[in-house]
């Protein structure tokens, strides 16, 4: 029964009539059914698919794990927590689909995790400043090993792909966005840049280093109860923008990170572990990472800043 109802839903189309709207609600199938009858009417076909499509993975839920009124009561209210805990500077709804990985399975299904694309992170912001190619995106004095990046924009055919609008932000090395930090300048370690005619971009940046998801609200109890560390290997976040392409959100990681194979999210695959390489040693070393992203025709869009 189940699974036929999934079906349907599935399908947006109509169920099959079982009961009457009026009829006694009794038995737990029976409630199922009460409510998918109620939403058989919703205009919009897509939302009538996911709602029935959600009402019949919860309650079959409910019945696979003997869910109890009481631990529902403490699901609801840890829901109302994330809710509270969200601000303009911190998304905390983000960071719970984050760590169930359900963020990364809806950037790209499991048939494409060999692809370019990731997750956009709860650290986005939509005005990072205009900075030259070449330029620097170290905007306050911010200790680390400096890097040089270089991006190159080409379509499926590996033409290349100019006047791409590319953000990029990453954590410092002490394992912060800018803002988490008031020890930071505004937009620290953020900037935006275009492709030129070879389709290439570059800037000088600072090694970025692994760091902890935010702990200090309800998701981060949650990992602790669960016995989850809460740590993402280091990388540096990259949107890219043109209108009739799709839009490309990646990360590119550094290849020797501890947590490549535990990320706390989930994000990362092989296509987007990077080959940052080293040059001289001690105070003298420097790191250089050489990129080429392919970009899809296809709508361009960008997506809703997680934070102000």
């Amino acid at each position: 029964m189940a699974a036929e109802r999934a079906a349907g839903a599935k399908g947006g189309g109509a169920l099959p009539e079982r009961i009457a709207l009026d009829q006694p609600v009794s038995r737990p199938h029976v409630v199922t059914d009460a409510v998918l009858r109620a939403l058989a009417g919703t205009g919009d076909a897509r939302l009538r698919g996911i709602s029935q499509a959600i009402t019949v993975h919860l309650h079959d839920f409910i019945r696979e794990t003997g869910l109890t009124r009481d631990e529902l009561d403490i699901g609801l209210a840890f829901l109302n927590a994330v809710g509270q805990a969200t601000t303009a500077t911190h998304n905390e709804a983000i960071l719970l689909a984050d760590v169930f990985g359900l963020t990364t399975l809806a950037c790209h299904g499991e048939e494409e995790r060999a692809g370019d694309e990731a997750l956009l992170g709860p650290f986005w912001r939509m005005h990072s400043p205009v900075t030259p190619n070449g330029g620097s995106i170290v905007r306050s004095a911010t200790p680390g090993q400096p890097l040089s990046v270089a991006g190159r924009l080409v379509d499926i055919d590996g033409r290349p792909i100019p006047d791409v609008e590319v953000d990029v932000w990453q954590a410092s090395p002490c394992g912060l966005y800018e803002n988490q930090d008031a020890e930071q300048a505004e937009m620290n370690l953020r900037g935006k840049f275009r492709t030129d005619g070879d389709g290439v971009f570059a800037f000088e940046s600072v090694m970025p280093a692994g760091y902890p998801v935010p702990t200090h609200g309800p998701v981060g109890r949650l990992l602790e109860r669960q016995g989850r560390h809460p740590f993402r290997p280091a990388h540096i976040h990259f949107l890219a923008w043109k209108s009739g392409y799709r839009t490309l959100i990646t990360q590119i990681f550094v290849q020797d990170d501890e947590h490549l194979g535990s990320d706390v999210v989930f994000g990362v695959n092989d296509n987007l572990v990077g080959t940052y390489e080293r040059s001289g040693d001690g105070d003298g070393a420097r790191f250089s990472l050489m990129r080429t992203f392919t970009m899809h025709a296809g709508e361009s869009r960008l997506p809703h800043p997680p934070i102000d």
